[in-house]
């Protein structure tokens, strides 16, 4: 529900962000920029966002005694991160000021809550049923049919914790899923695209949409947001009318990442929604007269927000570990492109480092070029 409390957090003040990854760290390098003093929670020693922090409670993302420090620390706290364990974010917002509560984490962290949230907003998403038990599976199975994909309930992101079913012979294999608890079976949507639409709302119910996002994946993890969305009017105005639904359902405070299927019959589904700044969106920081990060941080500080407008074309691509060293060979010869890496350790091969973004005069001639660059096609797949 919408924060009924109007304050206003001004420069000067001590920003709390719950997670210290990377979008942890895009929020407070763009908190820094408004004059903020900022401290994160992580357990890690290193991670991305404690590097630009002035402070770091080395605490795992439940420890009510670390969050409680936080919060006393901090003149608002937000999060970059939906898996947090919603009794100990519902507590702080009890003892601190947390102005996007800890209603959404409890619905965007289970895909039964969402489903059942998105369809109660009145939007479309594809057909599916909630599965308990191997039993139930089967009859799921007969009601929405093949293809359809099983998914589990919480933990799963980047196609973890899903499984394909195509046929009878793969509905055993994909029970076990079950051992991880209540799961979704969802009917496979064959979609003409992806898109999404980053929308930002603050406690005062003020509402902007970012420009919509088409996205690629590979493997299961995204690897290209173009900007604006190669699809006509009809689907724009769709897409920006399905966000605001949701958004005023749920009574948004702070950002929300809204993944979208497009068919070729022009519907547009909602596929799944992240309560935070999203990968989807970091074109925006070069690309647009602001940044999702420092929309965000308007949104939680009750500030106005800005009317986001797409400067020029975009392309985002995603830096996984596996492409690296190309990286590091290739970006000398790119004045184009605009490099941003982490700071993460260990560059495991399908880890995301880092992102590059391209502003453009031609999608088409600049998505021909990344996708013959040797830094993703001579990484193994």
């Amino acid at each position: 529900m919408i924060s009924l409390d109007k304050r206003v957090i001004m420069p000067g003040s001590t920003i709390g962000i719950i997670g210290g990854g990377q979008l942890g760290r895009m929020m407070a390098l763009a908190a820094k920029e408004a004059g903020f003093r900022i401290a994160v929670l992580d357990p890690a020693d290193d991670c991305p966002a404690a590097q630009s922090a002035d402070h770091h409670l080395k605490a795992d993302y439940d420890d009510e005694i670390a969050l409680r420090t936080l919060g006393r620390c901090c003149d608002v706290v937000t999060y970059e991160f939906e898996n947090i364990d919603y009794e100990a974010l519902k507590d702080l917002s009890k003892n601190a000021y947390v102005p996007q509560g800890a209603e959404l984490i409890k619905i965007t962290q289970d895909r039964i809550l969402e489903k059942a949230a998105l369809v109660e907003s009145g939007v479309e998403v594809a057909p599916y049923a909630v599965v308990r038990s191997p039993e139930e599976l089967f009859e799921a199975v007969r009601k929405i049919g093949f293809p359809s994909v099983l998914k589990t309930s919480r933990g799963g992101y980047d196609g973890k914790g899903q499984y394909v079913l195509k046929g009878v012979d793969d509905i055993n294999e994909a029970s076990a899923l079950l051992d991880h608890g209540p799961c979704v079976l969802e009917s496979w949507v064959p979609f003409e695209k992806e898109v999404s639409v980053i929308a930002v709302r603050n406690p005062s119910g003020e509402t902007a949409f970012f420009p919509i996002g088409e996205n690629i994946h590979k493997q299961n993890i995204l690897h290209q947001t173009i900007v604006p969305a190669r699809v006509d009017s009809l689907i724009e105005q769709k897409a920006i009318s399905t966000a605001t639904k949701v958004v005023e359902y749920l009574e948004l405070v702070g950002t929300l990442a809204i993944e979208m299927f497009v068919t070729q019959e022009g519907e547009v589904l909602v596929n799944e929604l992240a309560p935070r700044p999203h990968n989807s969106g970091h074109y925006s920081i070069e690309a647009c007269s602001i940044s999702q990060f420092g929309q965000h941080i308007r949104a939680v500080c009750n500030w106005p927000l800005s009317n986001p407008k797409l400067l020029k074309p975009s392309v985002m691509v995603n830096l996984l570990g596996k492409h690296l060293d190309k990286v590091n060979e290739e970006f000398l010869k790119q004045p184009e492109w605009s490099i941003h890496l982490y700071g993460k350790g260990e560059p495991k091969p399908l880890r995301k480092m880092g992102h590059v973004t391209i502003l453009t005069e031609s999608l088409e001639e600049s998505l021909a070029q990344l996708n013959q660059n040797p830094v993703w096609t001579e990484a193994a797949e």
